[in-house]
């Protein structure tokens, strides 16, 4: 005796079969994002605030008074007279320090390469006798408080090296003018001063596309530029 084979049966029990799969899965997921959700709502609700960032003021507090400071990334020749074999050429580590072929962990960041020389002088001074040092720097990078920072609606927001002299017009010309959407009029500079941190409205809109000269101002090492975005 043949049994009679019901195709549309099959596929009908099939499809519901993998139906019901589908549908069980959907359910585990739902269930897995509402837990997790809740999870995280609950811990938000918990969460602690992350303290401020550390003010850190540039040792620069006028144009004329600006000094070199070496930061991390900075590359220092050190040059011992008569003691070629501790001279050499050294890269700032990230935490501000570089380690000699005679001393191990010599901190150098926030120091001008004189005081740097000083310094090396009196920590040989203890194997040699009256040395004299000469320092030099390469590939001028400098610690993050002497950078000037442009931030917002600028074409090629960075963070920029300070020079000597430098003014708002020097900056934007590094970072490339502003964008289309940009409030140039509306931009804040952010300096610290005594401790304390303080605003100056800045024209850049005026300086850069009417070619209000009055509008260009000195900056100083530390200084953020923020350029928000108009609303029109």
């Amino acid at each position: 005796m043949k049994i009679k084979y019901n195709q549309s049966a099959y596929i009908k029990t099939v499809v519901n079969n993998k139906v019901k799969t589908m549908e069980k899965r959907m359910t585990n997921t739902l269930k897995a994002i509402l837990f997790l959700s809740l999870g995280y709502i609950l811990t938000g609700c918990s969460s602690a605030t992350l303290p401020t960032a550390k003010l850190h003021q540039s040792n620069t507090v006028d144009v004329d008074s600006y000094k070199y400071l070496i930061g991390a990334g900075d590359v220092v020749n050190i040059f011992v007279w008569r003691n070629p074999e501790v001279s050499g050429t050294f890269k700032v580590r990230p935490d501000g320090m570089i380690t000699t072929s005679l001393v191990e962990d010599i901190p150098v960041s926030g120091k001008t390469p004189t005081e740097l020389a000083r310094s090396i002088e009196e920590i040989l001074a203890t194997y040699l006798r009256e040395p004299v040092v000469t320092v030099t720097v390469n590939n001028f990078v400098g610690p993050f408080s002497e950078q000037i920072r442009v931030i917002g609606e600028a074409a090629e927001p960075q963070a920029v090296n300070y020079i000597q002299h430098m003014t708002l017009l020097d900056v934007m010309i590094r970072v490339g003018g502003l964008t289309e959407f940009a409030n140039g009029n509306g931009a804040k500079l952010v300096r610290i001063e005594n401790g304390l941190q303080k605003q100056y409205e800045i024209y850049i809109e005026d300086l850069i596309k009417n070619g209000e000269i009055l509008a260009n101002v000195d900056v100083l090492p530390g200084d953020i530029i923020v350029i928000p975005e108009t609303w029109f």
